[in-house]
């Protein structure tokens, strides 16, 4: 998979995170219009901590998507 692909995946599972989780999890957290690997990753540390089971499963989505670039 290209970097491009890769970063259009987390990208999307970042955007994804904000729609289904902003008001219970993400809600201290401010949203940018191009992440990066570690807005990715920051947002996934949240969902593991402030989130369900479903969130969690979406933080490890964002994750291995920002590991697959390396």
């Amino acid at each position: 998979m290209s970097a491009g692909a890769v970063q259009s995946v987390y990208v999307s599972l970042y955007n994804r995170a904000f729609a289904e989780y902003r008001a219970h999890a993400l809600w201290h957290m401010r949203q940018f219009d191009e992440p990066t690997e570690e807005d990715a990753l920051a947002v996934a540390r949240a969902l593991r901590t402030e989130g369900d089971l479903a969130a969690r499963r979406l933080a490890e989505e964002i994750e291995q998507a920002c590991h697959a670039a390396h």
